[in-house]
């Protein structure tokens, strides 16, 4: 009488999967983008950290300040999540795990049953006996 009743939808599996797929893909960005601000404060600071506070200023490995190489090498690391979110995120997602994991069980099923028969035809189980019964009202040994 007080309470109303809450409507609850029904969400399929395929809406389910859809929704926790662009849930996924949403942590993915929000992460790169997270990665993004943090490498670019970070290239802020060790620039800083050279030239105004003269940090590490005589260490200059092949004729180039360490920032340089420390950013390059950050940007490289960047530069593969980004790859990874982007190029292999996009065609290698839950579709494709799916297709993956059911093409290696039918060929697992298909190995069990090769190898099944592979048994059968060099280790045939003995035949049994069968009994005939003529008369089953009838006993056995009359």
């Amino acid at each position: 009488m007080f309470s109303k009743k809450q409507e609850t939808t029904k969400i399929d599996r395929d809406q389910r999967e859809l929704i926790e797929y662009a849930q996924y893909r949403v942590k993915q960005k929000k992460n790169l983008f997270r990665h993004f601000v943090v490498f670019l404060a970070g290239a802020v600071l060790l620039i800083v950290l050279n030239k105004f506070l003269d940090f590490g200023a005589d260490f200059r490995p092949g004729q180039v300040d360490w920032f340089v190489w420390a950013i390059l090498i950050w940007f490289f690391l960047f530069l593969i999540h980004f790859l990874n979110v982007f190029l292999l995120g996009s065609f290698m997602n839950k579709k494709w795990e799916h297709e993956q994991i059911d093409k290696l069980v039918s060929k697992q099923k298909a190995k069990i049953v090769k190898l099944q028969e592979q048994i059968d035809r060099e280790h045939p189980l003995p035949e049994q006996q069968k009994t005939f019964i003529s008369r089953p009202d009838k006993p056995l040994n009359s």
